[in-house]
């Protein structure tokens, strides 16, 4: 009986020592976060505050968009080689030196007087600061138990999806109230901090140095082209016309050459710079695939609100940043439920109701009008931000929650990789869909205007009338009006084309729910045992 009594205790003290959290450890993984967080952060940061840079560095209006495009081409390289250079140099020196390089290298971007130093300076920052992103996701699943996934997956997930829509809040304001130097200026305090705790801190693991002699260092540079070409192709595609522009057509050329030499050599050598096996594991190729629709939704639609209030509503930068700021408050308030559910439900519920809220949202965006303003965008906002992370905490959890701890740290660089490339293909997509239906919406509003149509003739009457009153060229200038009204109502229309899009591909995910199988301990109250 006392023996049977001792056995009891001893079994049940093994979770509760499996679950005592080391506090170096605890320090070290906050200091990640917040170190993914300042990378995910100045993807976004410059987007609502590309005037003021234009401005400062004397820019062209075809050169300025080079500062948001160079930093994502360089951290799309990084985030899939982090895990090989985490396994080679170890996750302790990867994630110190990117820290570090990062805020060397946001610093440097301040000081930049022209635009060709600011393009090399945040093509640095993207790439060195693409190798702190994978890692955060590799640890939170390595360091702690799964019963504390259900606290730490919010987490990552919040910041993941919270910095990049709070992007431009943060980077309007910065500007506004101080100028576009403390976009970048912001990173350093912080950075310095987070390179001395990482550094101090960090031991997951410890160094491979021997398989540095294994480096496919062909693969690293077919990847390069590959990812970094295709980045270029869907980030400019539009704005030059597809394949009608030289540079497009060489840049998907270079994009098939090298993908075919990467997947080649990702099969074949013995230590490939990515190893792909991972997607062999299908609760994985599905969160991928989930995340790489999300990263539609989410760099999608913090693209479309700013356009629409620029655009249409006349906004600036900080207006634009605390009408955003709603989807971020949002993210926020959810991330603790969903994480409560997460431990309590089939994480294939949690995705359906995500899936099904976020089509909600971009439903409601297809009733759009001229006049849509904060209140009008509330509701759609909040519908957004609520999904996102009720969609996040059990895609993270399906995709690397049933990896073994050996094989995460790779797949979590693919995994982030997918959401970045996402957002890249749905920015293309959504540009594109955007030119197309502008074009189409004007010419058939355009048969309306004419002088067959007695209304229109009346409008164009009115106007005209008001200006000749005030001695001027009334007849020119109400043409002008009416077809400056008639583009806007255009330019409504495609938006409205892309939420209706946007709500037909989340409602299709929910097949694509119903195709996986239920990871082991899920939803079964794993954080309460």
């Amino acid at each position: 009986m006392a023996a049977t009594a001792t056995a009891g205790s001893v079994a049940a003290s093994a979770p509760r020592a499996e679950e005592q959290m080391d506090r170096r450890r605890l320090i070290a993984f906050f200091a990640m976060v917040i170190g993914m967080f300042m990378a995910i952060l100045d993807i976004q940061i410059v987007s609502a505050s590309l005037a003021e840079i234009q401005a400062g560095l004397s820019a062209g209006s075809d050169e300025i968009g080079w500062v948001q495009t160079s930093y994502l081409i360089a951290e799309v390289i990084m985030i899939p080689l982090s895990g090989t250079l985490a396994r080679i140099v170890s996750t302790r020196v990867l994630f110190s030196v990117a820290a570090a390089g990062f805020t060397a290298a946001s610093a440097l971007a301040a000081t930049a007087t022209n635009i060709d130093q600011m393009i090399v300076y945040r093509a640095i920052q993207g790439f060195i600061g693409g190798g702190m992103i994978p890692s955060v996701f590799a640890a939170a699943f390595t360091i702690f138990p799964p019963s504390k996934r259900n606290i730490v997956s919010p987490i990552i997930g919040l910041i993941a999806t919270l910095a990049p829509t709070i992007g431009p809040t943060v980077g309007g304001y910065l500007s506004h109230a101080f100028s576009w130097h403390w976009l970048f200026l912001v990173n350093v305090i912080p950075g310095i901090i987070v390179a001395t705790l990482t550094w101090t801190f960090i031991d997951f693991d410890k160094p491979e140095l021997g398989l540095i002699k294994k480096f496919d260092w062909w693969g690293l540079l077919s990847m390069a082209i590959f990812l970094g070409s295709l980045e270029y192709v869907l980030e400019e595609g539009n704005s030059n016309d597809w394949f009608n522009d030289d540079h497009i057509v060489i840049g998907a050329v270079a994009t098939a050459i090298a993908a075919a030499v990467f997947f080649y050599r990702a099969f074949k050598v013995e230590f490939p710079v990515v190893d792909l096996r991972a997607f062999t594991n299908r609760n994985f190729a599905f969160g991928s695939l989930f995340s790489f629709v999300m990263g539609i939704g989410l760099y999608g639609l913090t693209y479309l609100y700013p356009l629409y209030l620029g655009s249409i509503r006349g906004y600036d930068s900080l207006m634009i940043g605390e009408t955003m700021f709603v989807s971020g408050l949002a993210m926020f308030v959810t991330a603790p439920i969903a994480g409560f559910l997460s431990g309590r439900l089939d994480p294939r519920v949690l995705m359906t109701v995500g899936f099904a809220g976020f089509a909600a949202g971009t439903w409601t965006m297809s009733q759009l009008t001229a006049d849509w303003d904060f209140w009008e965008l509330l509701v759609p906002q909040i519908l957004r931000g609520c999904s996102l992370m009720l969609c996040m905490v059990p895609i993270n959890n399906i995709a690397l929650g049933t990896l073994p701890p050996g094989r995460i740290r790779n797949a979590s660089g693919l995994y982030n990789l997918t959401r970045n490339l996402g957002g890249a293909v749905g920015l293309a997509v959504i540009n594109t869909i955007l030119t197309q239906r502008q074009d189409f919406h004007y010419a058939r509003l355009a048969e309306h205007i004419q002088w067959g149509n007695p209304e229109a003739v009346e409008r164009l009457r009115t106007m005209a009338s008001n200006f000749t009153a005030h001695g001027l060229d009334g007849a020119t200038i109400a043409v002008k009006q009416l077809a400056a009204m008639v583009q806007k109502q255009a330019v409504i229309l495609s938006f409205v084309d892309v939420f209706v899009i946007l709500t037909a591909l989340f409602l299709s995910l929910i097949i694509g729910v119903m195709m996986i199988s239920k990871p082991q301990g899920a939803g079964a109250g794993g954080s309460g045992h």
